[in-house]
């Protein structure tokens, strides 16, 4: 008997990005903030991604004052109710803040003088609204713009349903890699990412190379947000399939989904 699929648990990444000050010759400016987490990691384990994770019970808390888009306006974009649209994202912002030390609120945050209540956070012990309102801060949600929502495969023990943004590295701010869940995380330029993956060096998920494909064939990061606005955000599951030596995510409206896989290495190894 078939157990029925695991319910997809609500996440957030944020697609952090930078453009490089100088970039070499025939190269675009645009950087993207890349962690490879833990190999032993219940979820992702030994996977390249996006700073991110799941929502909690404290993310859904109406406890934050916003500058920018509220959660009716998110709930539009991002296709879901207004309390989820909420979570998503006070999750991104949390999550941003946890895995890579930027904060995006207002006014000019000093991160570095926040060590002790990024650790609180962390660890739990406070939660993003009391960091905030401690430090007489605000979120920025018009710092993020909304770029896709992925969820897992059905096939997957363990499933989410995870919103996915982009976001501009705040001026005076620096991204780190100062995190339990990560073992190296630096400042990639998207097709050398791509390059590495493709050579095996490198494990990403459907959603993480799409998303690095996507953004490669942009400029810089102004275009990124630019091209975030045009974007229609729904919930889709990915597929992958394999076009010689491509592999190219297929979304439910192409006649190829049924048929294709639900993920591929770059040398064809299911």
């Amino acid at each position: 008997m078939t157990s029925a699929p695991a319910i997809p648990r609500p996440a957030a990444t944020v697609l952090l990005v930078r453009d490089h000050p100088s970039p070499a010759p025939g190269r675009s400016a645009l950087q993207v903030f890349l962690q490879r987490r833990v190999a032993g990691m219940a979820f992702a384990g030994g996977m390249t991604v996006f700073p991110g994770g799941g929502v909690d019970d404290a993310d859904h808390a109406d406890d934050i004052t916003w500058n920018g888009p509220g959660p009716e306006v998110w709930a539009d974009r991002l296709a879901c109710d207004v309390d989820l649209a909420g979570a998503f994202v006070r999750a991104a912002v949390r999550e941003t803040f946890e895995e890579c030390g930027v904060l995006l609120a207002d006014p000019r945050p000093d991160a570095a003088a926040l060590q002790h209540e990024r650790a609180e956070l962390v660890s739990r012990r406070r939660s993003l609204g009391q960091v905030l309102t401690g430090a007489g801060l605000v979120l920025r949600s018009d710092l993020l713009r909304a770029w896709a929502r992925w969820v897992t495969p059905e096939e997957s023990p363990k499933r989410y349903d995870t919103a996915f943004f982009v976001a501009l590295v705040p001026p005076g701010q620096e991204a780190d890699a100062h995190t339990s869940e990560a073992v190296e995380a630096t400042w990639w330029h998207p097709d050398d990412a791509l390059a590495s993956w493709e050579a095996g060096e490198m494990k990403l998920m459907p959603p993480t190379f799409h998303s690095l494909r996507e953004i490669a064939e942009l400029p810089d990061s102004a275009a990124v947000l630019a091209a975030a606005e045009e974007r229609v955000v729904r919930p889709v599951i990915p597929r992958v399939r394999r076009e010689g030596d491509r592999i190219v995510v297929v979304l439910p409206d192409h006649p190829d989904y049924d048929v294709a896989a639900n993920h591929l290495t770059p040398g064809g190894r299911r």
